[in-house]
């Protein structure tokens, strides 16, 4: 495949303009903001790089779009995707970055920080034992690159996650992996639930109301997709305490809106998508290797299979 013009937009691209043109001066490129796009790039592009489709993005004249982020549900939900462009996303320490988030929040919870915090306002010495890492029952949805890394942090202290993926396939960092429709007996003695899921028709809405109700007083983490939760459903297992703590840094519609009832309520942990974010490093790495993969006709390890959507 020939790429001659890249089209570089997102958060990134002042920095990548400092930096792409030096490595690889052959190619031609337009560093354009997001609310700058204009038709013409599109027309005069055979590459497109960035978070999401941006500006009257088209795929008419382009060969090759590379996601800036991990995820590409952006630029495949709710869009029919012409199949001889090539998608390809990011690869970085997204796995590590997400790891290292979870666990924060899973220490966090088990060390009693919240409840020695108010203590010390309160003036009262009052120990209490925490509870132990490897005695907590977790379950990972999602058994691919970042679910595996959760695990095998996760395994560090003394911890038997159990996976969920839609083919219930054995995967080594799992002491378990089932089907989600496998997955009742375990959700039911779960202390908490990390989801770390890609938006597709399977996944959408996963987590609703049916799911919620086979929980009991357990912690959620959710540093997959939003639109994976019905959030109206997961507001109403807050309520009735089949959820103890939402951590939640993702959600269906970002920035979440002011009027979100999850703003607001006592046990929702809230973060701006930040679990995971692309380094220009990383960016750079994988705009390069990629790009060097595609000239040279050799496989590629972060191609997109757009009909199942990551």
């Amino acid at each position: 495949m020939d790429i001659r013009r890249i089209l570089v937009t997102g958060r990134l691209y002042d920095e990548l303009a400092a930096l792409l043109p030096d490595k690889r001066p052959d190619k031609e490129y337009r560093f354009v903001a997001e609310e700058e796009l204009k038709a013409d790039d599109f027309v005069w592009a055979d590459a497109y790089i960035g978070f999401q489709p941006a500006g009257p993005f088209s795929l008419a004249n382009l060969r090759w779009v590379h996601s800036l982020g991990a995820g590409v549900d952006a630029f495949l939900w709710g869009r029919e995707w012409n199949r001889n462009v090539l998608l390809t996303r990011t690869i970085g320490t997204f796995g590590e970055q997400i790891a290292e988030y979870c666990l924060s929040y899973l220490l966090r919870d088990a060390q009693c920080h919240d409840v020695y915090a108010w203590y010390q306002e309160q003036r009262q010495w009052k120990p209490i034992a925490p509870k132990r890492l490897g005695e907590q029952r977790i379950v990972i949805y999602g058994t691919g690159e970042i679910g595996r890394r959760i695990a095998e942090t996760l395994r560090l202290f003394g911890v038997s996650p159990i996976g969920i993926s839609q083919s219930g396939k054995a995967s080594a960092p799992f002491s378990a992996v089932y089907r989600p429709e496998e997955a009742e007996e375990a959700l039911a003695v779960a202390d908490w639930v990390i989801a770390a899921l890609p938006l597709t028709a399977e996944t959408h809405h996963l987590f609703d109301e049916t799911f919620f109700s086979r929980l009991h007083n357990a912690g959620f983490i959710n540093v997959g997709r939003g639109a994976t939760v019905d959030e109206t459903a997961l507001v109403g297992a807050l309520e009735n305490r089949n959820i103890r703590l939402a951590v939640l840094d993702v959600f269906e519609e970002e920035p979440l809106p002011p009027h979100s009832p999850l703003w607001e309520h006592p046990n929702v942990l809230i973060t701006p998508h930040i679990a995971a974010l692309t380094s220009t490093e990383d960016a750079v790495r994988s705009i390069l290797d990629t790009l060097r993969c595609i000239e040279a006709g050799t496989p590629l390890n972060n191609v997109v299979d757009v009909s199942r959507q990551y």
